[in-house]
């Protein structure tokens, strides 16, 4: 079965940092591009970044530009997203997610055929 699993969720002050990390199980991703996306309460799902399985390619949101960083060593390793300066309104549950290279635009939602259950992000004022 395969398995994406977020961790590195937590509370942090606004202007603080934390790490996400994305790994897989159950298959290697390794023509996968990657993305991360939020969802904040009342709100819909979110792109937040995604990186193609090369890694050559790499696409942020506008809200985040500047303050995260999104990276894979390999298609095999976890991917991860680093986070700085957060601010309140980046409080959500944050989701990676997995799509064929060949399939559509990176900020699209439904071009991912897999996802991981989440992890809770919380910034405090």
């Amino acid at each position: 079965q395969v398995q994406l699993v977020e961790s590195g969720g937590g509370l942090v002050q606004a202007g603080g940092s934390l790490r996400l990390s994305c790994a897989a199980s159950g298959r290697t991703f390794s023509s996968y591009d990657m993305g991360w996306f939020r969802q904040a309460p009342g709100k819909e799902r979110e792109f937040v970044a995604g990186i193609t399985w090369s890694g050559v390619n790499i696409y942020y949101a506008d809200s985040v530009k500047g303050r995260f960083t999104v990276s894979r060593d390999n298609a095999k390793t976890p991917v991860y997203l680093q986070m700085n300066s957060l601010k309140p309104e980046d409080t959500a549950v944050y989701y990676c997610a997995a799509k064929s290279t060949y399939i559509g635009s990176s900020y699209n939602a439904q071009n991912y055929g897999y996802w991981g259950q989440g992890t809770q992000v919380i910034v405090s004022s």
